[in-house]
């Protein structure tokens, strides 16, 4: 009796197993897709998630049907479905600080003229969930969804606020450290950066991501000393001193109607 009991619960173990790695798997799935930001072949897939290609197209199958992939061009490359959009619309309705921040956002780029986002700490990545193009001629590029690694930003100096420093050194790679000119940060320098920015309530960069832009980012808080966001402006590089500290003071204002508590 007790055998049978035995083989009873390693059954149940197993089959337990399968469902977790096969869930895994579809996270890994999801998770290439967002980060290629591009349909792709079922082949590249299994490749790209380290998988038997039957298994990869036995998943993929499964969730084509299930509303949260499709097929797309010829038919065989893959690509998110209408059902995973539509469950970002309902995240959007249910989130207070996203539903409200997206028109601060709006407001502001009209406002200011300048590209304007919202981003928040998604992964270990700064990543913007809003964003809203400028009125300049030139128009300086901002992609919803985009995830950028903490230390090009002057959003992932206000997100890593009260953060300790084992938690940092944990979340940043040296990779990160490398920026995308070849130059090469020093964690040191990052963490003084995010002191700054926690005592100043803002932060400034210049010239990371590329050689002609700057970045403005004031925090927006769940509670006290708590940044669950951040909005910020991209504006040209040569932006004068005197209309960046206007900048900020609006970027500032505008932060602190979505905080809850500051």
């Amino acid at each position: 009796m007790q055998d049978g009991n035995a083989a009873a619960v390693s059954a149940d173990e197993k089959i337990s197993g399968s469902r977790e790695k096969g869930l895994n798997r579809v996270l890994e799935i999801l998770e290439f897709l967002h980060t290629t930001q591009r349909a792709i072949g079922i082949g590249d897939l299994a490749k790209g998630v380290n998988a038997p290609r039957s298994t990869t197209y036995t998943l993929v199958r499964s969730l084509v049907d299930a509303g949260l992939l499709e097929m797309a061009g010829d038919g065989n490359r893959v690509y998110f479905g209408k059902k995973l959009y539509l469950y970002g619309m309902d995240y959007v309705r249910g989130n207070d600080l996203l539903r409200r921040g997206r028109q601060e956002v709006d407001n502001l780029s009209r406002e200011t003229g300048e590209t304007s986002e919202l981003c928040m700490l998604q992964s270990g990545r700064y990543t913007i969930v809003h964003s809203s193009p400028g009125t300049r001629p030139f128009r300086i590029s901002s992609a919803t969804g985009l995830q950028i690694p903490l230390p090009w930003t002057a959003s992932g100096r206000l997100l890593l606020a009260g953060f300790q420093q084992a938690q940092i050194e944990d979340m940043v790679s040296e990779d990160d450290l490398v920026l995308p000119d070849g130059r090469r940060l020093l964690l040191g320098d990052f963490i003084a950066d995010i002191a700054k920015a926690e005592a100043t309530g803002y932060c400034v960069t210049s010239g990371l991501v590329d050689a002609y832009t700057k970045c403005l980012a004031a925090p927006v808080f769940s509670g006290p000393g708590r940044v669950e966001a951040t909005m910020c402006l991209v504006v040209p590089i040569d932006t004068s001193e005197e209309r960046t500290g206007s900048l900020i003071g609006l970027l500032r204002d505008r932060a602190a109607r979505l905080s809850i508590a500051g």
